[in-house]
């Protein structure tokens, strides 16, 4: 790969911080190790090393995004500021070519005094444009952060929303040629957020490269190319998006006991220490194994309704067992027959058998459907009365309002009090079902809308 290909070179990037039990502790590291030096003693050290990062090394092409997911407190922050150059790394390279514009925290690069026309001026400089540009720029800019008179204000005075509309709307009108995002857009309301989608898209479609952090699993699968996963400074996982972000639900789900583990199952993939899952039809964008392009006729029953035993998702993550544990899961017709090829407008049953390894007053059982980039389409999570015994069978019935295709399946059971929430058992793309084609089929995209047209003369 030619460096005029490279956007993002990092090579074997570590950032190390002293950590002082004691405020005093930062005196006596600063003098007295050089005093034990001076008298050929070995030097006491008074801190804790504490690695943010720790030998990062990858490749980001120019045109990609690329997703950046993990833990909280995994040195996701820390390796952007180190790609933006706020933060200098402790030993190793890092190369950015082109201009960046970043979005890292609340607010940063904001001078609090100056109103929100003056920051933005000041934004713009910062990362290259002249004064001329960004008047060329300002009305885009006003436009998109829509803070209405707000932007003749002091910037002291903003809400937090505000804050992020002004930022993200400066970073992304100076045509930058690599677009740093850091969770900024868990601010805002939903229609700024469509809005902030929109434009990404369009730096995409413009060639534009984007490192964009999110603990949203749907959000990284939905924008990026490609996701890798860091978990205490050091690289899990670089992939795919729905294969990386699928290891980390596995990561954060897991106990304490089975975290470790589970850590060490992702390095060995990534290491090629075992054999890595096949790819499957989410990762691949192909049909599941046993899946037809076309529809399939049964002959003991109608096209609509039938199961083929070869039409298995080869995706299915099943969670640690907190709890509770999920069994036989399947659709059904109304009538109670097995299928896995449905036909649009009818209904079915989701079903799942739940065995509780622990006493449990109250559950919230969930199914959702998602396509073979994993985006969630439509599902549910509600609360069941239950009933007598330790195992109980759950029934979910939905519509088939989706349009022909392959399709995914996601079960779960939990418990809620408040806003604590505790997973009991989860199986990620437990089922998979395919949705049968439909003769002269008009309307296109994941469900129907139920879509009508008409034309007439025009006045």
């Amino acid at each position: 790969m030619s460096s005029e290909e490279i956007a993002i070179r990092a090579r074997d990037i570590s950032k190390h911080y002293m950590m002082f039990a004691k405020p005093e502790d930062r005196l006596k590291q600063m003098i007295v190790p050089r005093l034990q030096r001076a008298l050929h003693r070995p030097p006491k050290q008074y801190f804790r090393d504490f690695a943010a990062l720790n030998g990062l090394s990858f490749d980001i092409r120019r045109g990609e995004t690329v997703g950046i997911i993990g833990r909280n407190g995994s040195g996701k922050s820390t390796l952007l500021q180190v790609v933006c150059g706020t933060l200098q790394p402790t030993s190793g390279s890092i190369a950015v070519n082109g201009r960046i514009a970043a979005l890292l925290e609340l607010g940063a690069g904001f001078n609090p005094e100056f109103t929100g026309r003056e920051n933005v001026y000041l934004n713009a400089a910062i990362l290259g444009l002249s004064r001329a540009e960004t008047d060329a720029r300002f009305d885009d800019i006003a436009r998109f952060a829509d803070i209405g008179e707000f932007i003749e204000h002091p910037v002291k005075t903003y809400s937090s929303g505000m804050y992020v509309r002004l930022a993200f709307a400066t970073a992304i009108n100076v045509d930058p040629d690599i677009l740093v995002v850091d969770e900024a857009l868990a601010v805002g309301d939903e229609a700024f957020q469509r809005k902030c989608f929109a434009r990404i898209e369009q730096i995409k479609d413009k060639g534009g490269t984007i490192l964009f952090v999110s603990h949203s699993a749907q959000t990284i699968v939905q924008l990026c190319d490609r996701a890798i996963l860091v978990d205490r400074g050091e690289l899990l996982l670089d992939g795919r998006p729905k294969l990386v972000t699928t290891h980390y639900q596995r990561l954060i789900n897991a106990s304490p006991e089975l975290s470790e583990q589970t850590r060490e199952n992702i390095l060995a993939i990534r290491d090629g220490q075992q054999l890595a899952e096949p790819l499957s039809p989410v990762d691949t964008g192909m049909p599941a194994k046993g899946a037809s392009q076309t529809s399939t006729q049964h002959p003991d029953t109608e096209p609509s309704d039938y199961y083929v035993p070869g039409l298995v998702s080869e995706s299915t993550e099943t969670l640690e067992e907190n709890g509770a544990r999920i069994r036989d899961i399947q659709i059904l017709t109304l009538d109670g027959r097995r299928v896995n090829i449905l036909r649009m407008g009818r209904r079915y049953i989701y079903q799942y058998t739940v065995d509780f390894t622990e006493p449990v007053k109250s559950a919230f059982f969930s199914m959702n459907v998602k396509s073979k980039t994993g985006i969630v389409l439509g599902g549910c999570r509600t609360p069941l009365p239950l009933p007598e015994g330790k195992s109980i069978v759950v029934q979910i019935e939905f519509n088939c309002a989706f349009l022909p295709g392959i399709y995914y399946n996601t079960c779960g059971v939990r418990t809620q009090s408040g806003v604590d929430s505790k997973i009991l058992h989860r199986v990620i793309d437990a089922t998979v079902m395919q949705v049968d084609t439909e003769p002269d089929l008009t309307i296109t995209g994941y469900v129907d809308i139920s879509t009508t047209a008409r034309a007439f003369p025009a006045q």
